[in-house]
């Protein structure tokens, strides 16, 4: 049963094949259903590629999947970049990214009508994803607006190892703990590859009023291929208010 009232204010999903993190997506996506639609989507993702600004966005136009368009809310990523100037406009940094494009057809399912912004962070360093989340909530002030941050978790260690590391990260983000997050990052290595942007989901969610993060489900690539020798971990998550 669909609420009326929408809790979740920003969300942590994969980003690899759908074969391997399209359950785990799946658990967040069908929660976000559950819930009322959002207006537009800010959609948050690292930059794999090196190419373009340290933090890129796309200003307007449209974006197209196998089921169809989405249109880019060109209001909000015009008041995004005024609230946080070091977010420029360089569409080079998404022509060859998968993060945040693979999100995309989960939320045409799950969502009739509904805008985006896309988002790809080259620099993820704390400061930077401090003021990129917390200009993208000033931006979305009055507007029924969600952010899901893009991010696959510990890449090619051991099952018993990604699990270890992971719980670390995971408790920082069920803490909304944004410091924590990036300073377990860089203490115990991990090669998370989207830390940026989820610490600035954390940091726009507590500016939208969020209080904690609801990990929803957790996996590994090793529970698809059953080898798990070097695996990746992926994970779901809602910050919610």
């Amino acid at each position: 049963m669909t609420s009326d009232v929408r809790t979740a204010v920003a969300a942590v999903m994969p980003h690899a094949g759908y074969t391997y993190s399209g359950p785990v997506a799946a658990h967040g996506y069908y929660q976000l259903s559950l819930q009322p639609d959002p207006d537009t989507v800010v959609l948050i993702g690292p930059n794999h590629t090196g190419v373009g600004a340290a933090v890129a966005m796309e200003d307007r136009g449209f974006w197209e999947t196998p089921l169809g368009t989405v249109e880019i809310d060109a209001g909000l990523a015009q008041a995004i970049q005024a609230e946080a100037p070091l977010v420029q406009v360089d569409y080079s940094a998404h022509a060859g990214e998968h993060s945040i494009e693979v999100q995309v057809p989960f939320l045409q399912i799950i969502f009739p009508r509904f805008k985006i912004v896309p988002i790809v962070m080259l620099s993820q360093d704390l400061g930077t994803s401090r003021e990129v989340g917390e200009g993208i909530a000033r931006a979305c002030k009055g507007r029924e607006a969600l952010v899901i941050s893009s991010s696959d978790l510990t890449h090619y260690e051991s099952q018993r190892s990604a699990e270890r590391k992971d719980r670390l990260v995971l408790k920082a983000m069920e803490t909304l703990d944004e410091d924590l997050l990036v300073n377990t990052v860089y203490r115990h290595g991990i090669s998370m590859c989207g830390y940026g942007p989820v610490a600035a989901s954390i940091c726009a969610a507590k500016a939208m009023g969020a209080s904690h993060g609801r990990i929803l489900k957790y996996s590994t690539s090793g529970n698809v291929t059953s080898d798990f020798r070097q695996v990746v971990g992926y994970a779901s998550v809602l910050f919610e208010r």
